[in-house]
């Protein structure tokens, strides 16, 4: 991994002529992620975010922290006690730099040691799932690192709005898969991470998964395609 996110963000922090991040999907193309987005405060975060930083708390694992603002905010403005992970490093650094008081820099599949009462996984949360083969894999991990009653508030998108329909409203999904799993790759200042598969889930595919892996699950709000969800350890 090159860390091109990290690299974006730590030339923003520092002023070190930061460029927009660029993105593409196996289905979309080129984007541009302004890296300043990745610095927002809580009121320029969309309202699924708002909603997730309002129900959280106990102890907060923010998972895919990245510049950290989602922890900020429950650190500083809700007291709350939070530690932001992210595989990023110069992500980590930039997160302690900010003030962070808790922070990891690991594959969430690899960290252990503690529990806690909410975990956090916002910005599309299910992407980290790779694909609907590992869901299993990664919720038997978040399981686990919930204490009992905890919860997991987590979002995605439905993306089959993004296919072709034909003239009687049936839509073209490319055969030999779910239609939200996705190669991803970022792009900044002239170099590209190797792709990486990045799942965008429907909510229902969602319910199935967690219910087989001892959660309850209720859908909080939706707004347009997207949905925030929240699991509960039973």
């Amino acid at each position: 991994m090159k860390d091109l996110m990290g690299r974006a963000i730590w030339d923003y922090y520092h002023n070190e002529n930061p460029e927009d991040l660029q993105t593409e999907t196996s289905i979309s193309e080129l984007d541009e992620l302004p890296v300043d987005y990745l610095f927002r405060g809580f009121e320029e975060m969309n309202a699924i975010e708002q909603k997730a930083l309002r129900l959280s708390k106990g102890k907060i694992l923010d998972i895919g922290a990245g510049a950290g603002s989602h922890a900020l905010y429950l650190q500083n403005e809700r007291n709350l006690d939070v530690t932001a992970l992210d595989i990023s490093p110069k992500s980590i650094e930039v997160c302690k730099l900010r003030g962070i008081k808790k922070t990891i820099c690991e594959n969430i599949l690899d960290f252990s040691g503690e529990t806690f009462d909410t975990i956090l996984l916002l910005m599309n949360g299910t992407g980290i799932f790779e694909s609907l083969s590992k869901i299993d894999t990664y919720l038997q991990k978040l399981y686990a690192l919930l204490n009992d009653k905890g919860q997991i508030l987590i979002d995605s998108t439905d993306i089959l709005y993004m296919f072709d329909r034909d003239e009687d409203g049936g839509i073209y999904i490319p055969a030999g898969g779910y239609y939200g799993e996705l190669d991803y790759v970022v792009h900044y200042k002239g170099e590209s991470e190797e792709p990486i598969t990045w799942l965008y889930l429907d909510f229902n595919t969602l319910k199935n998964a967690a219910q087989h892996n001892g959660f309850a699950i209720e859908r909080i709000m939706k707004d347009e395609d997207s949905y925030l969800a929240k699991l509960i350890k039973v």
